[in-house]
Parts: C-alpha cells; structure tokens; sequence
C-alpha cells in the first residue's frame, strides 16, 4: 500500500506512518493497541496538523510481534466501524 510506509522496524518496535489520516484514526488504533496485554506501549505524533504525516510507534512485550499486534488491532478498529456504521444507518 503505497499510503502506508514502515519508518523502522526492531524485533519489539514498529515505527510506520500512514499518510492522508487524521488524528481521529491513530487515537482509535492507539486506544484498541493500548488494550492489548502484548503492547508495552502505542503512540503516535503528527508534526504538524495541516501538513504532517501521522507516524505510529508500537512496542510489545518480549516474545511478542509489533505486527502481529497491529494486524489485531487494525482488524478490530475494522469491526468497531462497522458496528458503528450500522448503529447510524438504523437511528436514521
């Protein structure tokens, strides 16, 4: 995906950046990974509102694969959306 870049990746640390997002998508992503008992921690950093590219930084606990964390969490952000989607398209 040519939006998504992998800024630096150590065997419990994954730094990447998604371009053309806002805040709203890495707060939710970071929120869900801050669940997760295998993330140490999530965080993430836009230079500059207007013109910055978000980067995300994961780190996990040993024995444990940032990217394996960020699949689970990007696939949990995808149900949560869903599920909200539907709970909007009902109300109206």
């Amino acid at each position: 995906m040519k939006n998504f870049e992998i800024i630096e990746e150590k065997t419990l640390e994954l730094t990447f950046e998604v371009k053309d997002e806002s805040h709203g998508v890495f707060n939710a992503l970071r929120h869900i990974l801050m669940q997760d008992p295998d993330v140490e921690y999530a965080v993430y950093n836009i230079d500059h509102p207007l013109t910055g590219k978000p980067q995300m930084t994961i780190k996990t606990k040993r024995g444990k694969r940032p990217r394996t964390a960020l699949k689970n969490a990007a696939k949990e952000l995808q149900n949560e959306s869903s599920e909200f989607k539907k709970l909007i398209e009902n109300a109206l």
